[in-house]
């Protein structure tokens, strides 16, 4: 049976992630503890860590989010263009029961989509008489985040869908990304799945489904494994 960073993330790793890479390093932990965010406040910071934990946990055959940098590389996409919107059309009305095709539809910057989500999801939680979500217990907060995604919280401005799908997206994002941006340390989650990075040429390797690629990735600045 799958497990839920599988089912996540879409994908079924090519190989199984080596012993000595499962988890992440004590070096790579330290890095994630002692890196301060730029953007995010204490409290957003918390949850942000807490959340993505659970959206890719460190339990299993490969790295977790925390491991492999993902709040990290959030963090800078929020003070980066895309955080500020750049890539979005941010002009109204906005239409928020529209179709998929018509593409954004809310008034919010991705920044300002986790500072109101954060602070909403957080109050919700106190109001209904619990701890914030980082102070939950992680089974608590799976269930809190399966509803989370269902639209079945009810928070103040952002719709709850939309704030999980943003964080998730993000999260995946994270994960697979090029290691410059602050996600993927240490090229882990390419490893795991078998992805050759930023290789010039591996098109020899195009038509052999099922054979693994020989040469572990490679990343834009050239760093190799």
């Amino acid at each position: 049976m799958l497990d839920r960073r599988r089912l996540l993330l879409g994908f079924v790793p090519a190989a199984a992630f080596s012993s000595a890479s499962n988890v992440a390093s004590a070096a790579a932990e330290k890095q994630s503890v002692e890196f301060s965010p730029s953007y995010f406040s204490e409290e957003e910071w918390r949850f942000v860590n807490a959340a993505v934990a659970r959206l890719i946990p460190s339990d299993g055959d490969g790295p977790g989010a925390i491991e492999t940098g993902v709040p990290e590389f959030i963090d800078r996409q929020m003070e980066a263009p895309y955080g500020h919107g750049a890539y979005y059309y941010m002009q109204g009305p906005f239409v928020t029961d529209a179709p998929s095709t018509l593409g954004f539809q809310l008034k919010y910057t991705p920044r300002e989509m986790y500072r109101a989500g954060i602070a909403a999801v957080n109050k919700a939680l106190l109001n209904d008489g619990g701890p914030v979500f980082a102070d939950l217990k992680v089974d608590k907060q799976d269930a809190f985040l399966e509803q989370l995604e269902k639209g079945l919280v009810s928070l103040a401005e952002i719709p709850a869908a939309a704030f999980f799908s943003q964080l998730l997206e993000n999260t995946r994002e994270g994960y697979l990304s090029d290691p410059q941006y602050g996600g993927n340390r240490g090229m882990a989650a390419w490893k795991w799945i078998g992805f050759p990075g930023a290789r010039a040429d591996f098109t020899d390797w195009i038509d052999r489904p099922g054979q693994l690629y020989p040469l572990g990735p490679a990343a834009i600045r050239g760093s190799r494994l």
